[in-house]
């Protein structure tokens, strides 16, 4: 009998009050590295009715206008009016910054392998304890798991259908969650989509549902992977016209799974959005995933998943750990001999190899940070070389 096994995944908007945050987080940090590239910034934003509050420590020899970034960002999300509860006119915007702490500067510039290497690369020591997991399979053609890839495309649509006019009572909030059925371990069709889009408040529901399963969900999901189990819930509650930084305050680093993998792939902890590539928090997340990516790209696995370790102050990992779940024909101690030999985790070598001291991070917050061709954590570069190992 073929085994039937639901998994779900959700997606937000740019509009959401979580992400407006990650979004002023990650442009006040591009800010800081288009000027000063050495930039340390650990930057954490909140939101609410009215106000944003920028907080954190930076070091770097760049001024950042920082309210001056903030309400272009609010501009570009589309709170450009009152009635919203939210605008880029009025809301306040408050700031609280310091320098990087003394202690953990010194771990990140004095690697303890610098100490006995005259290699470049052992200067830098990771900038905190923790672990990091990377994910690749492929069920997809960027190689990400369906339910996150479909819940993004979900809520990117609305976020274009509502800025080109397609559907002009959509407000900038909303959630995208997709259900996926696997038979037997392989996606087979979408059992559930779900969908909350804030709204005028005079917008026609009905007319509205009806829209959105035309313009964003038959235009997202492949018709494929809709059958006649597949069902549409649209505004579940009926009405969402409050929403933003009026209905709930935000947080940068509160939708880490929205970030990653949509729960597919355990995740370590840490957040990405306004932290620099010395936090390996983000650049060694992003590294596993580019890892994992090339070892399925090359054939050698048809799911990955790396976990890495690393001590602060600490150059190299003091872990990894690959799992394949039995995708793969070669054993787990194989893969890590093939992985320590093509791919180099000091952060040093992380952050020159995918040139992360480029401003790049605004555009890496919405939608995933992961799963994107244009960053250079998708690309596939090694997946030649290590195909030579199925030979």
């Amino acid at each position: 009998m073929d085994k039937i096994r639901l998994f779900s995944s959700e997606s937000v908007t740019e509009g959401h009050p979580d992400k407006i945050c990650d979004a002023i987080a990650d442009s006040i940090l591009d800010e800081a590295l288009r000027g000063d590239p050495m930039s340390r910034v650990a930057c954490e934003v909140c939101c609410s009715t009215g106000m944003v509050l920028v907080m954190g420590e930076f070091t770097t020899e760049q001024y950042v206008d920082i309210p001056r970034v903030v309400r272009n960002v609010v501009k570009e999300i589309g709170y450009s009016d009152s009635s919203l509860g939210f605008d880029y006119h009025n809301c306040a915007v408050l700031t609280y910054i310091n320098e990087q702490s003394a202690d953990i500067s010194m771990g990140v510039s004095d690697a303890l392998e610098s100490k006995d290497s005259s290699d470049p690369a052992d200067r830098i020591g990771a900038g905190d304890q923790g672990m990091m997991f990377g994910y690749a399979c492929n069920e997809t053609p960027e190689l990400m798991p369906l339910p996150i890839s479909l819940a993004h495309k979900l809520t990117k649509r609305l976020t274009e259908v509502r800025k080109t006019g397609v559907m002009k009572e959509l407000r900038p909030d909303g959630k995208a969650q997709v259900t996926v059925a696997y038979i037997d371990g392989k996606p087979a069709y979408v059992d559930t989509v779900v969908v909350s889009a804030q709204h005028n408040p005079d917008a026609d529901l009905t007319k509205l549902r009806e829209d959105i399963i035309k313009h964003v969900i038959l235009h997202s999901v492949d018709s494929s992977l809709i059958c006649d189990k597949t069902k549409f819930l649209i505004n579940p509650t009926g009405r969402f016209v409050i929403g933003g930084p009026h209905g709930d305050s935000g947080l940068t680093g509160r939708k880490i799974i929205v970030d990653t993998y949509g729960g597919m792939c355990p995740h370590g902890g840490g957040a990405f959005s306004g932290k620099d590539p010395t936090k390996v928090d983000r650049s060694a997340t992003y590294y596993a995933r580019y890892v994992c990516k090339n070892i399925v790209a090359a054939g050698l696995a048809d799911k990955a998943q790396l976990q890495i370790a690393y001590a602060i102050g600490k150059a190299s990992p003091v872990s990894l750990c690959i799992d394949t779940f039995g995708t793969s024909k070669l054993t787990n101690e194989q893969l890590i001999e093939i992985i320590n030999k093509h791919f180099d985790f000091r952060p040093y070598s992380i952050i020159k190899n995918l040139g992360l001291r480029a401003p790049i991070y605004a555009k890496t917050t919405n939608y995933g940070h992961l799963g994107k061709e244009d960053l250079p954590w998708e690309k596939t570069d090694k997946a030649e070389e290590l195909r030579a190992y199925l030979k």
